[in-house]
């Protein structure tokens, strides 16, 4: 069939929608007709090489939409079922096997390798491929290839087109908190980076019932969207003295739990240094590789911890779901987040999220 896709041709490129042929799903795949994709940093960082993927590629991780077509072997959806699309395991290592896709062993390869296990593509731009399947997915087009694992079914009540960021943003936002973290009622958590992880982490925090939640970042908007997510204190992430004004917030305690959601390896150290005696700091923003960040050796003595965390050590066909019914609830509004935008407006979306415009932009696709 022929569909219509954001090509990045080279690395720094800008995106050029373009007709492409794609094939059809095969005995483990997933036909979807997108509704609505969300940008992502990590689409933009990977459109400008931060991760080597093969071009030219279609990015787009933050799928949603409704199922066309499926495989002889998918029995998880059916045609018309309203789905969310997350990112891509294997489903038989050791991780994959206890709860923990997110750390599978061939993670790499099915979420930025942008082929079929068996080496094969999607996508041909006349006699030529165009590299898919990325996060399993490729959304920005207007139909998707995904593998099974990747394709979460959600209420068909919930407004569709906007439910795409759970597939990432949101799903890592919030489950670093509820899940990878475990942040307990009454505890103190102080969030780096008020972008959609940020905010989501935020909202997160107030579902878990943290009683301080200070978040940390540049944009005045956006600190602006946290205090009315629930953020209690807010701070200049350019202060000269953002760990003093954060020890001051906690009452010098320090905090339980920090989050790093900007890659900054400045920010990581202030995250470090703001906790308290046995407290965590969950590591999630993506930094380019060989970045290295400088840590006083003796405050970790003290029971301080360092965790990394991917997606949220979420499990995306239990959390989606679960996040999806917060949000019916009223108690996730990760929607006051999104600035909607046309397909064809990618470039400007994109633009926008880079410039610190909007939190989260979502491309819309016509019916």
């Amino acid at each position: 069939m022929l569909i219509r896709a954001a090509v990045i041709d080279a690395p720094n490129n800008a995106f050029i929608i373009q007709e492409l042929a794609l094939e059809p799903p095969g005995p483990g795949e997933v036909l979807v007709r997108m509704a609505g994709t969300g940008v992502c940093h990590s689409d933009l960082i990977v459109r400008d090489a931060w991760y080597p993927v093969p071009f030219p590629v279609v990015l787009g991780h933050e799928g949603a939409g409704v199922v066309e077509a499926v495989g002889s072997e998918v029995t998880e959806v059916t045609p018309g079922d309203h789905v969310v699309l997350s990112f891509d395991s294997c489903g038989s290592c050791t991780r994959c096997r206890t709860g923990a896709p997110a750390y599978c062993a061939e993670f790499l390869t099915h979420n930025f390798g942008c082929d079929r296990p068996d080496g094969s593509v999607s996508l041909r731009r006349g006699p030529s491929r165009v590299n898919g399947f990325f996060f399993g997915q490729s959304s920005f087009a207007t139909h998707a290839l995904a593998p099974r694992r990747s394709v979460v079914k959600v209420p068909a009540d919930l407004p569709l087109a906007l439910m795409g960021p759970l597939g990432c943003g949101v799903q890592t936002g919030t489950c670093a908190v509820l899940k990878a973290l475990r942040c307990e009622a009454g505890s103190r958590i102080a969030v780096f980076g008020s972008g959609s992880v940020g905010c989501s982490a935020v909202m997160a925090a107030v579902v878990a019932g943290c009683s301080t939640i200070a978040v940390v970042g540049r944009n005045k908007h956006r600190l602006r969207l946290a205090e009315e997510l629930g953020a209690t204190h807010v701070a200049d992430a350019g202060s000269a003295n953002v760990t003093e004004s954060l020890r001051s917030i906690s009452g010098g305690m320090g905090f339980d739990y920090s989050i790093e959601a900007t890659g900054d390896p400045g920010l990581l150290r202030a995250a470090v240094d703001v906790l308290h005696t046995r407290g965590t700091c969950g590591v999630i923003g993506a930094a380019r590789p060989g970045i290295e960040v400088a840590l006083e050796m003796s405050r970790l003595m003290f029971g301080r911890r360092l965790q990394g965390i991917v997606e949220g050590d979420s499990v995306p066909q239990v959390d989606i779901p679960l996040l999806a019914g917060l949000h019916q609830k009223g108690l996730l509004p990760f929607d006051r987040m999104i600035t909607t935008y046309p397909f064809e407006a990618i470039n400007e979306a994109a633009q926008d999220a880079t410039a610190g415009k909007c939190v989260k932009p979502v491309l819309l696709f016509q019916e």
